[in-house]
C-alpha cells in the first residue's frame, strides 16, 4: 500500500498551477501522476508540517532497494533543473514518485525498463524557504 503524500498548503497551490502551465509541455504524463498524488494528498498548515516530509527544495537520499544503490537528489523547480549537481525538476518521475512523502517511505518508481522501489533514507529541508 502506497504512502499518502502530504503537503503544505503554498506548494500544493504552486504545484496546482505549475500542472495547469505544464498541460501542453513535454511532462504531460508526470504533470498528471503528480495531479493524482495531490488529489489524495493530506494538506498540513506549514507550521505543522513534519520536517521529514519531501517539498519543493528538498534534499533527498534515496536507496533502490533492490540494488541496494543510494543516491542524493534535490528537488527543485523545472527552471533550475541541473542533472549535473543532482537538481531534479519537480515535474521529473523520480521528483513526482518521491515528492509528499517521508522517510523510511517507500515508493515505486516507475521507469522505461519497470517499476523500482525506492526507499527514503534522510530528507533534509534546510534548502526550502519557508513562507
Amino acid at each position: 500500500m502506497k504512502p499518502t503524500p502530504t503537503f503544505c498548503k503554498s506548494d500544493y497551490q504552486f504545484l496546482r498551477e505549475l500542472i495547469l502551465k505544464s498541460k501542453n509541455s513535454t511532462n504531460t504524463k508526470e504533470a498528471n501522476q503528480l495531479s493524482q498524488e495531490l488529489d489524495r494528498a493530506v494538506i498540513s498548515k506549514e507550521s505543522e508540517l513534519d520536517s521529514s516530509v519531501i517539498r519543493i527544495n528538498s534534499l533527498v537520499t534515496i536507496e533502490d532497494v533492490i540494488a541496494k544503490k543510494q543516491m542524493k537528489v534535490q528537488i527543485v523547480l523545472p527552471s533550475s533543473a541541473d542533472i549535473k549537481q543532482s537538481k531534479i525538476s519537480i515535474l521529473a518521475p523520480l521528483s513526482v514518485a518521491i515528492i509528499g512523502f517521508k522517510e523510511n517511505d517507500e515508493v515505486d518508481w516507475e521507469m522505461p525498463a519497470g517499476i523500482k522501489t525506492l526507499k527514503i533514507i534522510a530528507v533534509d529541508n534546510t534548502a526550502v524557504h519557508h513562507s
